[in-house]
């Protein structure tokens, strides 16, 4: 079962989240690229993101669909979110580019709760795959 199978099997809203969060973890880091001010920051979190995906994907061909999965994003996306946070203060920044980190921040903690909570559901024992593999 691929990845994309087994997310078809979980609830509709999982889908739209994970479409959403592409938008917010992907593309929009892209567009941090366009300024002067903006391009390493938009590298950074470009290179962290396809990381994690990287990652999760690895796991995922590993065990399946499991809560653990979440794990990539928190060890890579916890720090990205400081970082991106720690750039929002410098003055250099313009409005633009500044409004679409705070974006970018938003759905990377939305996704962040998601993944520290499935993390502490798997260390209590919910380590059953969500799917059955095939």
């Amino acid at each position: 079962m691929t990845f994309e199978e087994a997310i078809a099997t979980q609830p509709g809203w999982i889908f739209w989240w994970l479409n959403a969060l592409f938008l917010g973890a992907y593309v929009l880091p892209v567009s941090l690229l366009i300024w002067r001010a903006t391009r390493i920051t938009g590298a950074i979190t470009v290179a962290a993101s396809f990381a994690s995906g990287y990652a999760l994907n690895l796991m995922f061909n590993s065990m399946g669909l499991v809560r653990l999965l979440g794990l990539p994003h928190i060890l890579l996306w916890t720090p990205l979110v400081i970082y991106l946070i720690a750039q929002l203060r410098r003055p250099d920044i313009p409005k633009l580019p500044r409004w679409i980190m705070i974006i970018i921040i938003g759905f990377l903690l939305v996704s962040l709760a998601f993944d520290y909570a499935d993390l502490m559901r798997y260390m209590l024992g919910e380590r059953a795959p969500l799917t059955e593999r095939v």
